[in-house]
């Protein structure tokens, strides 16, 4: 660890709950953020391909 970092006003397990409640962060390249104007418009899109992704699972199987 680097000298220069300072931890001193840190916050022992701050986001800890969040993660069990199953809140992670998810980054998108740039370019695929720069496509949508929030958060609601990437879920909305993620969940249509997921609904796409799964008809297509059916149709196969």
């Amino acid at each position: 660890m680097r000298a220069e970092y300072d931890f001193s006003k840190g916050v022992r397990g701050k986001y800890a709950k969040r993660f069990l409640e199953g809140r992670n962060i998810i980054l998108l390249d740039p370019d695929v953020a720069g496509l949508f104007p929030d958060s609601k418009t990437v879920n909305d899109a993620l969940r249509a391909l997921a609904r796409i992704a799964q008809a297509r699972v059916k149709k196969a199987g």
